[in-house]
């Protein structure tokens, strides 16, 4: 991880001073590394130790990057990783366009690989990434989301990128086909328990340590599977609670909210959901050869459930 930090902070360099700033600020707010973690932890498993992994770990990243530029910009958020979002510090349309600038840097160095299927992976997932953000767009304040529609778009926006990651290293790798298609798998469903989670902490975790504000979603207008399961089991006036404060995006009814979600025992149903992601992805992992990289993804899909932020 420290050689992929190296790549990005050198891949940053623009002659523009705005692109640097701007990129540099959101690159060094920290953030788990999570995308760039699979594809390396893919590698491993499959004995791939060649330097285009810390390339195409920086790809992964400064995709993922872009599309947080871009999600703060169309949320009007104010506060990611405990510190002002790039917006909030220096403006919408430098955020937009330094996300663009992220966009094409990652595809200049995907060309580096000479391989067309990593360049058709990473391509079909920034687009299908950029559908499922349109979808969720498109969702917005509306409180009759049910589970499928709800699942298509964090299998889009969030566990496509997941997904493409760890396809990338068995790629790179030389991988057969079982292995490519368990390690997509491995990052398809490890990216939907990480969403699902997510949106529990939403409800339930600490802004402090979460380093962004409870309640986002509810302000955004998003029905995330919690607030589904709670219209599904609650009384008349809970569900109208609920919709309400979807379609208003009406935080004030937050402290309600997340007392219903309780109370229905909806927030240990998304959880659930979850525990079924992860041991999905704990299949598919058991899938690679054995030794202590894939140990490590059998591990953070264990682990994951227990995330605090």
């Amino acid at each position: 991880m420290r050689e992929v930090d190296r790549v990005i902070a050198r891949r940053l360099d623009s002659g523009v001073p705005l692109v640097g700033s701007v990129s540099h600020y959101i690159i060094s707010a920290g953030g788990k590394r999570l995308r760039p973690a699979l594809l390396l932890l893919c590698c491993g498993a499959l004995g791939y130790t060649g330097d285009q992994r810390f390339n195409m770990a920086a790809v992964v990243e400064f995709i993922h990057t872009a599309t947080l530029l871009h999600d703060d910009v169309v949320d009007d958020s104010a506060l990611r990783r405990g510190s002002a979002t790039a917006n909030a510090r220096f403006g919408n349309p430098a955020s937009v366009l330094v996300g663009d600038f992220l966009y094409s840097r990652a595809f200049q160095m995907m060309v580096d690989t000479q391989n067309m299927r990593i360049m058709e992976v990473l391509a079909n997932a920034t687009n299908i990434i950029a559908e499922g953000e349109v979808m969720q767009l498109m969702n917005m304040h509306n409180a009759g989301l049910d589970e499928a529609g709800y699942l298509q778009v964090i299998r889009s926006k969030t566990a496509k990128l997941f997904e493409a990651s760890a396809q990338v290293g068995a790629i790179l790798s030389g991988a057969t086909a079982a292995q490519e298609l368990a390690c997509a798998e491995y990052g398809q469903a490890l990216g939907t328990a990480f969403q699902v989670i997510d949106d529990v902490l939403d409800y339930t975790g600490d802004a402090a340590v979460m380093g962004k504000n409870l309640g986002d979603d509810l302000r955004e207008g998003k029905a995330t599977l919690p607030l589904i399961a709670a219209i599904q089991r609650g009384t008349t006036a809970e569900k109208a609670t609920i919709q309400n404060a979807i379609e208003n995006g009406d935080v004030s009814l937050l402290d309600a909210v997340i007392a219903i979600v309780k109370n229905t025992g909806s927030l240990d149903f998304a959880r659930q959901a979850a525990q079924m992601e992860a041991k999905r992805a704990i299949a598919a992992a058991q899938q690679l050869p054995n030794g202590p990289n894939t140990a490590c993804l059998v591990q953070l899909a264990s682990q994951l459930l227990a995330r605090n932020h």
